[in-house]
């Protein structure tokens, strides 16, 4: 019996020696805690603010004030729930790996330490680790996914399935994501501001014509087609035979940088292919039109 009551006794102990503890990590992560730069790596550890420098691969370059400032808000009442991780430079020197977030708002708050787990890690690990932790944001669109995506394979020399796995995604995952990259950028800058979806772009991409998917695109948003709609419009396109290298004269070997950027812009503007030709002195100017509805839409941007 006085054995249970010694263990009981133990335990009792052991419980109030927690709740202690939890009281004052509580009360008092906001404020200055002894360095340790003994610590090995692989540990927790509270490190000074101060020691520990930004993440150089970090892919996020934009961070919401008011959310900085509503998290440091939360940090002064709650600390720091899940620590940062670095990687150690010297005894007391360190790099961000990941929780820039947590890192910055914890500036804002006035911490003096912050809890990190320390790791080892070389440049093209720290790069893989940053673009990973982005990539698992929430409220990342489709077109900065594709981009980390491609990073990860150039950068960090990865197969698609290789990247499937470090980020927890199928391969036809991967490949419908890089796949918008291939789409005009008119286009992926739509899907970037939320204006497109990654439904809608996924069906433009699987025509192969720039001119054809820049005049769906131009419809999506001007009818506010859904999805279905858009689909049935790229089958629509995808059962007409092309005409173009038939009826088009090959364009001449080499243009001008001048004419080259002039045809850009006019594509741009009227959302199709537009062809400038000059020999210098004189020449013309092709926009071509898909359908009668179509030039009509471009009539209304020439104002005849």
């Amino acid at each position: 019996m006085s054995k249970k009551k010694a263990l009981g006794r133990g335990l009792s102990a052991l419980l109030s020696d927690n709740e202690a503890v939890e009281e004052k990590l509580e009360v008092d992560i906001p404020v200055q805690v002894a360095p340790q730069p003994s610590v090995a790596t692989g540990a927790i550890a509270e490190i000074p603010v101060e020691e520990i420098e930004v993440n150089p691969f970090q892919p996020r370059t934009h961070f919401d004030q008011d959310a900085l400032l509503e998290l440091a808000e939360s940090i002064k009442v709650h600390g720091i729930i899940q620590p940062i991780t670095v990687r150690r430079l010297t005894a007391n020197q360190y790099q961000l790996i990941s929780g820039e977030r947590r890192f910055q708002a914890s500036k804002l708050a006035d911490l003096k330490t912050i809890p990190a787990y320390i790791r080892s890690a070389d440049d093209q690990q720290m790069l893989e680790m940053a673009l990973i932790e982005n990539i698992q944001r929430e409220n990342l669109n489709a077109i900065e996914i594709a981009l980390s995506y491609q990073r990860l394979i150039s950068e960090c020399n990865l197969k698609q399935d290789e990247l499937g796995e470090r980020v927890g995604k199928n391969r036809a995952t991967v490949t419908n994501y890089l796949r918008l990259l291939k789409l005009p950028p008119d286009i992926q800058i739509a899907v970037r501001d939320n204006r497109l979806s990654m439904g809608h772009a996924r069906a433009i991409i699987n025509v192969e014509n720039p001119d054809q998917q820049l005049y769906i695109f131009k419809k999506t948003l001007n009818e506010d087609l859904s999805v279905r709609k858009v689909e049935e419009l790229v089958r629509e396109f995808s059962n007409k035979k092309t005409e173009e290298s038939t009826s088009s004269p090959a364009p001449a070997a080499s243009a001008s940088k001048e004419i080259s950027q002039l045809q850009s812009r006019l594509s741009s503007h009227f959302g199709t292919r537009v062809v400038v030709k000059s020999d210098g002195k004189k020449g013309d100017i092709k926009i071509p039109f898909l359908s009668v509805e179509d030039l009509n839409r471009i009539l209304d941007i020439l104002k005849v």
